[in-house]
């Protein structure tokens, strides 16, 4: 029997799960189905019918029970209404037992109320304790299994929504991103963007997102470009170039007891060490251009420098034990003792 894979998505804005809806054939996009996951039975909304599916990740298609009926989305909606009231509580039990330094931004009961999930994220980004809040929430939802899942802060800023700080009314992982992309430094030197943290950091205090967009489109640009600082053949002469405009792929040249002037790539020629010209080949990208080196660190904090801050690589200097005493007041209790 020939497969029938669905594309299915739980929120909105959220990612798409595909699953075999071979014993229920007649499911279309804009229905409603119910599916077995990890967190419980979920309902879900089919967003597509997928025509030549992949191989399954894990060798298995998880199957769709059944389609949803009207009884199953009244239900959804009355507990997706209590959802908000589990945050309160949530809230209120963690400042009865003083938890310091951790956001609960949202919680998720599953269709049937089943489940609930609170995803929190911490301020420290360390493991916290929170078997007795889950306890806590346990007395209070004695019919509903309670789970702490734990989110960074880019999922924060996917739950909360809001204004991104380019301006847009709603952000970009709250209005069609479905996953996050590796972002880093690299990406926003490529594109001449400035690198003070107001510039290159979003809401969530990470990397902006659209900093991926044009990254490869920048990237492939300047294979064709000579960087800063080569030495260029024009049709005003030899010169040096102090600026490079990928997009528009040209260079600025200067001269020497002349203004500087814009080139088009067709109409310059790199030169090599002895004035030779070259044939134009693409340039190798580096993570550093050649004309300038950025010490990030001095920029932006560690957080910022890449995904996660990297330890230091540096010689571990070992601490001397507790109790361990040095040779010098060693020798000293010796003299005196002697004395």
């Amino acid at each position: 029997m020939a497969l029938h894979i669905v594309g299915i998505r739980f929120q909105k804005g959220g990612k798409v799960y595909h699953f075999d809806s071979s014993n229920c054939c007649d499911l279309n996009v804009g229905e409603y189905a119910i599916v077995e996951t990890a967190r419980g039975r979920q309902l879900g909304e089919i967003i597509q019918v997928v025509e030549n599916p992949p191989s399954p990740p894990d060798g298995t298609w998880k199957t769709v029970q059944r389609k949803a009926t009207a009884q199953d989305l009244i239900l959804r909606q009355i507990y997706h209404c209590k959802e908000a009231e589990a945050l309160i509580n949530c809230r209120k039990k963690a400042a009865e037992q003083k938890l310091m330094n951790i956001k609960f931004v949202a919680s998720e009961f599953s269709f049937d109320g089943t489940r609930l999930s609170i995803m929190y994220c911490s301020e420290e980004d360390e493991k916290v304790d929170l078997r007795a809040l889950r306890r806590a929430m346990q007395r209070l939802y004695p019919h509903t299994q309670v789970e702490m899942h734990a989110i960074g802060p880019r999922d924060v800023a996917k739950c909360l929504g809001g204004m991104g700080a380019c301006g847009l009314e709603e952000r970009c992982c709250t209005a069609f991103l479905l996953d996050f992309s590796p972002i880093s430094i690299k990406m926003a030197k490529e594109q001449g963007i400035s690198l003070t943290p107001a510039e290159i950091t979003g809401m969530c205090g990470r990397l902006r997102c659209c900093m991926a967009y044009e990254y490869e489109q920048y990237a492939e640009a300047r294979k064709l470009l000579p960087k800063r600082n080569k030495r260029v053949l024009t049709p005003r002469g030899e010169g040096k170039v102090v600026d490079v405009s990928p997009l528009k792929q040209s260079v600025m040249v200067m001269f020497e007891g002349e203004p500087q002037a814009e080139f088009m790539y067709h109409e310059i020629q790199v030169l090599d060490e002895q004035g030779v010209p070259q044939p134009k080949t693409p340039e190798p990208v580096s993570d550093t251009p050649e004309e300038e080196t950025v010490d990030v660190g001095e920029v932006l904090p560690a957080s910022l420098r890449g995904e996660e801050a990297r330890p230091s690589t540096g010689p571990s200097i070992p601490k001397r034990p507790r109790g361990s005493r040095s040779s010098k007041s060693r020798h000293r209790r010796h003299r005196e003792r002697s004395g």
